[in-house]
């Protein structure tokens, strides 16, 4: 568990928000370069890994997205701070109070600032605390001096710039994981680790899989394209929703019946399911109602397999996120049994 830990870390301290991912790759192309795999850069600009295994005419393909939510630069305001588009799902609120880095493109630079609402000091703004986090009033208080859009812009910053966050990653001694973008590097990591496990262990797989790390879930359109023709299944390998009314925690692995997309393939679905009891893995069954993953995504661009979706359990999805070292546990294990099973009839 460590290591894949240790490449959790490694992965949530290299800024990608989807669209400015190529530093993130380029990490996942050199580490696992060095398990001795050839890796491909897709189009779209994701890594794609191509492990043959003892069946090489039926494929398995499994996926794992390393983009993550963040922001552009929208508009530079009279004062000098900076307005922000978001880029991905969630909420103003979510990155209220947080530290960010804009990534200058004119001079490759990046600047620290502050994500805070206009009317932040309560001894000046009655409002303060009631006023709606809007695109208009949220704004980055950056660590310069400058109080006009001329300063602002002579640090070369511009509309387009992409905004990352502090992902703030902690691992605390009773085994919880705090960080920004759990979702979805958890899971990377984990295929990751797996990578590495059956290189050192020279096993080999029943059937060929194509490892796909994904760059762009987060805006829906995900790992739907450079699916090989042979490809029969796939697995994404994403985030399990907590809330009210699900049933995924902080402890097992989550495998989705159901999420935005519709129900995923039952066969499939089950076929974990028996796998998770026959090796005593922990899991739950939930449905994800305001989801999709790059499975759906492919399911909607019109890939012939049957497709599932499990990942471990993450508390506050799309904000200060939360899981469990019990949780990533159970998802590796699962992942690994699965792709050392033989595809479904």
């Amino acid at each position: 568990m460590q290591t894949t830990i240790n490449y959790l870390k490694e992965l949530t301290a290299i800024p990608s928000p989807t669209g400015f991912t190529t530093k993130a790759m380029d990490y996942l192309e050199a580490t696992i370069g060095e398990f001795g795999y050839e890796t491909k850069r897709t189009n779209k600009g994701g890594v794609m890994v191509s492990v043959k295994g003892q069946d090489d005419t039926k494929h398995r393909v499994v996926t794992a997205h390393v983009d993550t939510l963040g922001a552009m630069v929208r508009a530079i305001k009279p004062d000098g701070r900076i307005k922000m588009a978001l880029v991905g799902g969630f909420t103003w609120n979510a990155i209220e109070g947080e530290n960010c880095l804009v990534h200058v493109a004119s001079t490759g630079k990046t600047i620290s600032g502050t994500i805070l609402v206009h009317q932040t000091s309560v001894h000046v703004y009655r409002n303060a605390g009631t006023i709606e986090r809007t695109q208009d009033n949220m704004e980055i208080r950056l660590d310069e001096k400058v109080t006009t859009a001329e300063e602002t812009r002579a640090l070369g910053i511009d509309v387009g710039d992409f905004v990352s966050f502090d992902p703030r990653t902690t691992v605390t001694e009773s085994g919880f994981i705090k960080s920004r973008f759990l979702d979805d590097k958890v899971s990377a990591a984990i295929l990751m680790d797996l990578l590495r496990k059956y290189k050192e262990e020279n096993i080999t797989l029943p059937h060929t899989t194509h490892f796909y790390f994904s760059p762009c879930e987060e805006v829906g359109h995900g790992a739907n394209s450079s699916i090989p023709e042979e490809a029969v299944e796939y697995l994404a390998v994403d985030m399990g929703a907590m809330g009210d009314d699900q049933q995924t925690d902080e402890y097992t692995v989550s495998i989705c019946v159901k999420d935005a997309s519709g129900p995923y393939h039952y066969e499939l679905r089950q076929h974990l399911v028996a796998l998770a009891k026959e090796h005593h893995i922990p899991f739950k069954l939930d449905i994800y109602p305001y989801y999709g993953s790059d499975a759906s995504a492919a399911m909607s661009a019109g890939a012939e397999v049957k497709h599932a979706l499990l990942g471990a359990g993450i508390e506050s999805s799309h904000s200060y996120e939360r899981t469990h070292t019990d949780s990533v546990k159970a998802t590796h294990e699962m992942v690994d049994v699965y792709l050392q099973s033989a595809i479904i009839k």
